[in-house]
């Protein structure tokens, strides 16, 4: 028996938004009343088992190389990892990354189409030591029926990336049943067309790269910058010391200077000295000279 839509209520152990029928129905009141009982965490029943170290670093790695990239060039994009996502009358789900473009950035504890007004662009998946079989055949046929543009699974135990993506003619239609094509790598590395970017494996790192350059990862920018700030540290240093360097040059010319001046005032003395005196000296030879023939 249908519920009738002010009596929607959500099933704490398989928590769905209201389907778009159900939804059209309520009142702004319900529809708020709704989305907070939606959970932000895991029920029981989707409890995600803990992860390791791996399965960590790529997520947060993907989305720390994403949102710098992507704040640098001033494009909007929402990045989330393992955030709740809610499409109308179906299970909840939360991807090890998504990403949504050209929308406020601003903090959410889940992302809920009815709300939105919009699902997602772009769905990653890690898979290290979890179920092959939900990440690579169920999400793939699950994603793209939902309307997810692209889906990618790294898998971080074999290294291997595989990407899917909706063709152009199903991509955003309702047309019959929405299936992925496999992305086929080119050179080794995966277009997005969604993000505008390549990816790609390197040093068993999943990268994404615009052109050739690989985005950074948040610990390879810090390392980067802290490199950077060592080699500023280092020149500064070094100008320092040039810079006391040229003052010590400059005081020891000053110096030079100071005493040849003197040298030349004292030499000058001198000879003014030996002037008088020698005047002098003529002089009295001149006297001695007028007393002999007097």
């Amino acid at each position: 028996m249908r519920q009738p839509a002010a009596l929607y209520r959500v099933d704490p152990d398989d928590p769905r938004a209201p389907s778009e029928e159900i939804w059209a129905r309520l009142s702004p009141a319900g529809r708020a009343r709704v989305v907070a009982s939606l959970p932000s965490e895991f029920p029981v029943s989707e409890a995600s088992p803990p992860e390791g170290d791996e399965h960590f670093g790529a997520k947060v790695g993907a989305r720390s190389a994403l949102g710098s990239y992507f704040a640098r060039i001033g494009r909007r994009v929402y990045l989330a990892c393992e955030l709740p996502v809610y499409y109308p009358g179906e299970r909840m789900f939360a991807p090890d990354v998504m990403a949504v473009l050209d929308v406020p950035a601003h903090r959410r504890e889940k992302w809920v189409v009815n709300v939105e007004g919009r699902g997602l662009d772009f769905a990653l998946e890690v898979l290290v030591s979890g179920r092959r079989r939900k990440d690579l055949a169920e999400n793939v046929e699950r994603y793209a029926r939902l309307g997810i543009p692209e889906y990618y699974v790294f898998d971080r135990a074999r290294l291997k990336l595989s990407g899917f993506r909706l063709p152009l003619s199903g991509a955003r239609s309702g047309a019959g049943p929405r299936r992925y094509e496999p992305i086929i790598p080119q050179g080794g590395r995966y277009v997005s067309h969604v993000l505008g970017l390549d990816l790609a494996l390197e040093d068993e790192r999943l990268r994404f790269f615009h052109g050739t350059s690989a985005l950074l990862e948040a610990d390879e920018m810090i390392g980067s910058l802290e490199a950077m700030l060592d080699a500023l540290e280092v020149r500064a240093r070094a100008a320092e010391e040039r810079a006391a360097e040229e003052a010590r040059k400059r005081k020891e010319e000053a110096r030079r200077r100071k005493e040849e001046a003197r040298l030349r005032k004292e030499e000058a003395r001198l000879r003014d000295e030996l002037e008088r005196r020698l005047a002098e000296a003529l002089a009295e030879i001149e006297r001695l000279k007028g007393r002999r023939g007097s």
